[in-house]
């Protein structure tokens, strides 16, 4: 009765059954997985955002494929102020109410069925299932560390073949806070360029880099037929508000070919609802407030780590340079659900196990920085002595 494409294993895995045990049990769990900032007791500015969805003409039905001209001109206005991209055209901007619709949207353009993509490894879960509803076949490479991560070029060399379509990159990584470095750029594009493939680039933590410093957006790149996607939900820390987008940028044909199609795609669903659009320029005004909130949270619970981190032999703090996650290198005398089981039923922490982001080898923890900072530094106190 039902396709290949959802055959997934549906069985609850062993931590999120240890972790309804711990809660019905009424333990106290420490979360140190959190995504989710707004319940991460963040100050919103809650009346300009509930005004902002009261927009009259939102009772008019307005159907543009491509999103609201308003709100395509914020996205742009967003590129110009924060990136430095001038010449962004709100033309080649199209609104989705995710990434991961955004990602949908680019994986049709591109691929027919069994047709490849290049994704980056380790990397969060997200591909495997949008490559499976979109019978997309996803071919790793590795991301490598030595000093701080590297992309692999020579790994990238040996995984591509007649089927690749394109090559996915976080930027920055999630979860190891890695950015795709300007030295990498080029190198990159020179590999698309060689191989006819397109650059999907998923951007929704560029804008929490740690030193502050402003990170260049693949937004600008016009080398290669590129496809940047982001949104509001990590941007304006507004996940519950659904409002994302696609850049295209490239030569000039090639866009224009590309935009004509994903027009028509995103014509076919018309997934974006009026009060949304109309309230995006309010919603992209929050990130002045909630970034500088983000970040000043992200540096102290870092810090905060690496104090304690100090003070012990066990465990590294593997290097990050931007991004709401923290990787730890721990010995390896169980595996990494196993450990993080552990720390749940005894010390009532939840981390994330390596092999959730598909690291190659056990040995790693992932731990969120946007936690309280109360709570973070408790649990990563209990994390250490579990380890020690």
């Amino acid at each position: 009765m039902f396709s290949d494409r959802t055959n997934w294993k549906l069985t609850r895995n062993r931590l999120t059954e240890a972790l309804e045990e711990v809660r019905a049990g009424g333990a106290r769990v420490l979360d140190l997985t959190i995504s989710n900032p707004t319940r991460a007791g963040l100050r919103y500015g809650e009346g300009l955002i509930m005004q902002s969805l009261a927009s009259p003409h939102a009772m008019d039905y307005d159907p543009q494929p491509k999103g609201l001209a308003s709100a395509r001109t914020a996205v742009a206005d967003y590129y110009r102020t924060q990136h430095a991209i001038h010449s962004l055209d709100a033309e080649r901007v199209i609104l989705t109410t995710s990434t991961s619709e955004g990602y949908s949207f680019v994986f049709r353009l591109l691929c027919n069925p069994g047709d490849e993509l290049l994704v980056p490894k380790p990397s969060y879960p997200l591909f495997e299932f949008l490559a499976d509803l979109q019978d997309v076949k996803l071919v790793p490479y590795p991301l490598i560390y030595d000093h701080g991560w590297q992309m692999d070029f020579p790994s990238l060399q040996k995984a591509v073949t007649e089927r690749a379509r394109g090559v996915v990159v976080v930027h920055p990584n999630n979860p190891t806070g890695s950015y795709v470095h300007s030295e990498e750029q080029e190198p990159l594009n020179e590999f698309c360029r060689e191989h006819e493939l397109a650059l999907i680039a998923d951007e929704v933590f560029l804008d929490y880099a740690h030193d502050g410093a402003q990170q260049r957006s693949f937004a600008g790149n016009q080398d290669v037929l590129t496809f940047t996607l982001s949104g509001v939900s990590k941007i304006s820390a507004l996940p519950q508000m659904k409002v994302a987008w696609i850049v295209t940028s490239g030569p000039d044909g090639e866009v224009e070919a590309a935009q004509a199609r994903l027009e028509v795609i995103a014509d076919t669903y018309l997934s974006m609802n009026a009060p949304i659009q109309w309230a995006t320029p309010v919603l992209l005004e929050q990130r002045k407030s909630i970034q500088r909130q983000l970040l000043d949270r992200v540096l102290k619970n870092l810090a905060e780590l690496d104090r304690q981190l100090a003070m012990q032999k066990t465990c590294q703090r593997l290097s990050v340079e931007g991004g709401w996650y923290a990787v730890l290198r721990v010995p390896v005398t169980q595996t990494d659900e196993e450990l993080a089981v552990d720390l749940l039923r005894k010390k009532f922490v939840l981390v994330h196990p390596g092999h959730f982001y598909d690291f190659p080898s056990d040995g790693f923890l992932v731990l969120s920085l946007i936690a309280r900072e109360s709570d973070f530094a408790e649990g990563a106190q209990a994390v250490l002595a579990r380890v020690a």
